[in-house]
């Protein structure tokens, strides 16, 4: 029998020869992520357990939900994180300027490599599994341990593979994002509950690399552990263009076990909207033409990427956002804001009738930045449409790729990306 490329990450980190799912172990962590929101938090914590970092060139910290400060409490909350940075001599540290969107900032900037194990303050630091990473989210006591000690338990997960396989349409909308919402959809917020979802199939490797991130991202949004895609050619490509680190790609087995293997035909895929409140609520976009929203928003871990600000910037071209209506654009970072500026992507955005920010969060998490009031709707690239998520509590939220929340911004309701000349 043999083993699936989690399996084999998490042998590696517990030095064990084999681990199978079930089993506990302790593992040695290669890289922790924490931001402006929970590092503060979790270095409080780690006072209480002798206040000293095991390893200050494995900790990665970027300002990322509520930049630049909104207010005082989230003042307060990055001069805790600088007061940590500072005190733990932390290499890894992106300050405004040079921040962004951390489950961005860790693979632009060259620390994920395949066959990592991450954890991150956040749960969506399964966007790591795209460079072939075991890439998890966990709470700020657990984190302190690691900053710590380095280690953490795990249960070994069980593994559910979704091969993506055909053509993708010649159209050229379908994204990562209509992918995942796909998938989400037909097996629920909670179909996949602590398990790995491993991504795979000539479909999905046709993608543009940046849409496995969104994959993986997404996996925790069907309640599994992590979201992983075993390293291929263009993995160590993106790898070697930022990193001189030497690593070891770990592959999943040909006879490896899985729970379940379900297949995906990308032949039949369309653009989709995930409406209020879930992110299994999965229909077509054009099954929604007609609903008018007030804003849209295009940016997040979900939506900030290069090739998110591209496609927008192609269907957004010569165009105008309907009248009275509001479209912001974050970019994820601000490496990404800088490459979206010399390529005129910025300026389109904005002869559109578009606003665009500094890189932050912001809006995704209602923190800042487009917050929405009572009754609002807003369609946006972003990973999860709960209740009250981004705003007031009547406000509702439809989640789509940024093919999708463009061509909606210029007819100020949902539009299939198609259906715009």
């Amino acid at each position: 029998m043999g083993y699936t490329i989690s399996e084999k990450i998490l042998a590696r980190a517990s030095g064990e020869k084999h681990v199978t799912s079930g089993q506990i172990v302790t593992a040695k962590i290669d890289l922790a992520l924490t931001h402006d929101v929970l590092c503060g938090p979790t270095a409080e914590i780690l006072e209480q357990l002798g206040g000293k970092v095991w390893d200050s060139s494995r900790i990665i910290v970027t300002p990322d939900h509520f930049v630049p400060n909104k207010d005082i409490a989230s003042a307060k909350l990055c001069l805790s994180m600088e007061k940590f940075v500072k005190e733990q001599n932390i290499a890894n540290y992106y300050p405004i300027g040079r921040h962004g969107i951390c489950h961005i900032m860790i693979s632009q900037e060259g620390h994920v490599v395949p066959g990592d194990l991450v954890v991150g303050t956040d749960s969506h630091t399964c966007t790591s599994g795209a460079v072939g990473a075991f890439a998890v989210g966990i709470g700020t006591t657990e984190m302190a341990v690691v900053f710590a000690t380095g280690e953490l338990w795990f249960r070994v997960p069980e593994t559910m593979c979704f091969n993506i396989s055909g053509n993708l349409p010649e159209h050229g909308y379908i994204s990562g994002k209509d992918v995942i919402l796909s998938i989400i959809g037909d097996i629920g917020v909670d179909g996949a509950t602590y398990r790995a979802m491993e991504f795979d199939g000539n479909a999905l490797r046709a993608l543009p690399f940046d849409e496995r991130f969104t994959i993986c991202n997404m996996s925790i949004e069907a309640g599994a552990k992590t979201g992983i895609v075993c390293p291929d050619e263009r993995t160590i490509e993106y790898i070697e263009q930022r990193t001189k680190k030497v690593f070891t790609p770990l592959t999943s087995d040909k006879d490896a076990e899985y729970l379940e293997k379900i297949e995906i035909e990308a032949d039949n895929l369309e653009p989709v909207v995930a409406k209020p409140h879930l992110p299994s609520n999965v229909v077509t976009a054009r099954e929604l033409e007609g609903q008018e929203v007030d804003q849209a928003f295009i940016g997040s871990c979900t939506g900030g990427r290069l090739t998110d600000l591209r496609i927008a910037a192609k269907i957004l071209k010569g165009k105008q956002v309907k009248a009275n209506f509001r479209l912001i654009v974050i970019p994820g970072t601000q490496q990404i804001w800088l490459q979206a500026l010399r390529e005129g992507l910025l300026e389109i955005f904005a002869e559109a009738g578009g606003v665009v920010s500094t890189p932050t969060c912001g809006p995704c998490l209602g923190g800042h930045m487009g917050v929405l009031g009572p009754g609002e709707k807003c369609i946006s690239t972003t990973n999860r449409n709960f209740i009250g998520r981004m705003g007031d509590r009547t406000s509702e939220v439809f989640l789509a790729s940024s093919a999708t929340v463009a061509a909606s911004s210029l007819m100020g309701k949902i539009t299939d990306p198609r259906d715009v000349k």
